[in-house]
């Protein structure tokens, strides 16, 4: 009878470097490995010949930067999705695509089961196993960090012993995951949240103070939401992400240190570096800023929000979803225009931009002769805005005594 097979989530880092030997002595299972480019910068053909030298029956990889950045990064950028505010969702974006090549390959090869590196406290298990039983409800999961429990130094020795080369040491104890993205570190001198990040965390970004004297601009070009073109000219969004990687990182753009909340419920101190989504984000909000009704811009933070949520809370494949991307779709269709930036000492300033189709008006807006506005109408539009608090103030507020206080809004400590 044949053995049964499990397709495994292989990075060659150092959880899923380990595996391979781990699961072959713990389960009765043929192993084949799933490696994909996300623009990690890897070379992802060493790391199948890596995975097939460490003991699995295949191993497969894919180039997926392409599905990777259409299919999963723009939606994230049209939605200005961040989470609580900073995180661009560089890694959460790129898991339901990752276990979704999974579920694929699964059906491929005849697998019955699937496996991952996440942590019992991490946000990736959830990703990852969400999708697992959302796309292939039949395959079951192998989680061995879950189930082992070895410290990372103890999974240090555990490579030496098999002799599995790994990048990570005790001198450098970083948990790192990045794609196009963006890139994300956690764990050692970073889980005491007094400590300052170490520079040896920093590999895409100068140290602002480090960075370039002089300012440099770049100009993005946006169609309907996607950004176009890269400082006048065409390309893909691999292409203008890789770029703006390079240029923003070496102004020192895109550091972001934060205390998260964790989908589990724990606070995790993160470090991410994102040129590329720091600025496009930013951009694309400026554009939105010309071209967006007060109403649709009010309202699209709302769903930036719940959408920042359901990707970190990995509900990719969601009809919530589905119909949160068909109001961000439906928003973009004016959001067509230029953006000019301003890069300098680890800031992404908006310098300038123009749209197509922009509701901002000069005529409306300037106070010289060219003034447009009706002045006039102002008196009886403050008359209307006012009515309803005047209207409450005589009959209510005012109408047990002649003196208004100020009101004292704070409670005090004796307050019940």
């Amino acid at each position: 009878m044949a053995k049964g097979k499990v397709v495994l989530a292989y990075s060659g880092g150092l959880d899923t470097s380990v595996m391979v030997p781990w699961i072959k002595e713990n389960y009765d299972l043929d192993i084949v490995t799933f490696t994909c480019d996300l623009g990690q910068g890897q070379d992802i053909n060493a790391i199948r010949e890596k995975a097939l030298k460490s003991g699995a029956t295949e191993a497969f990889a894919s180039d997926v930067r392409t599905t990777f950045m259409e299919n999963f990064v723009l939606p994230a950028l049209m939605a200005n999705a961040l989470y609580e505010g900073r995180y661009p969702l560089a890694t959460a974006l790129g898991r339901p695509l990752i276990a979704y090549e999974m579920c694929e390959l699964a059906k491929k090869t005849g697998a019955t089961h699937v496996a991952h590196g996440c942590t019992g406290k991490g946000n990736d298990q959830v990703r990852f196993e969400v999708t697992f039983r959302t796309l292939a409800p039949h395959l079951k999961v192998i989680a061995p960090v879950r189930e082992w429990k070895m410290t990372r130094p103890q999974a240090l020795e555990y490579a030496a012993k098999h002799k599995i080369p790994v990048e990570a040491t005790k001198k450098n104890p970083f948990s790192v995951d990045q794609n196009l993205w963006g890139r994300s570190i956690e764990c050692g001198e970073l889980e005491d949240p007094w400590n300052a990040p170490p520079p040896a965390a920093f590999q895409w970004t100068t140290h602002p103070e480090e960075a370039p004297n002089n300012a440099e601009w770049v100009e993005i070009g946006f169609d309907r939401g996607r950004p176009v073109s890269l400082n006048g000219k065409d390309g893909s969004l691999v292409e203008i992400a890789e770029e703006l990687n390079k240029i923003g990182g070496r102004h020192g753009v895109g550091r972001i240190d934060v205390v998260e909340n964790r989908l589990i419920g724990i606070k995790s101190r993160e470090l991410y570096e994102a040129p590329s989504a720091v600025i496009l984000i930013e951009a694309h909000k400026a554009l939105e800023d010309l071209t967006l009704s007060k109403e649709s811009a009010r309202f699209k933070t709302l769903v930036a929000q719940q959408y920042a949520d359901l990707v970190y809370n990995g509900l990719w494949f969601s009809a919530f979803h589905q119909d949160l991307m068909a109001y961000v779709a439906s928003s973009q269709r004016y959001v067509t225009g230029k953006v000019r930036v301003k890069l300098f000492k680890g800031s992404a300033m908006i310098d300038g931009r123009e749209a197509e189709h922009s509701l901002y008006s000069k005529s409306l807006a300037t106070y010289d002769e060219a003034d447009g506005f009706d002045h006039e109408a102002a008196v009886g539009f403050i008359r209307l805005h006012g009515l309803p608090q005047a209207t409450q103030a005589r009959h209510q507020l005012l109408a047990s005594s002649a003196k208004v206080e100020v009101p004292n809004l704070i409670p005090t400590s004796d307050t019940k």
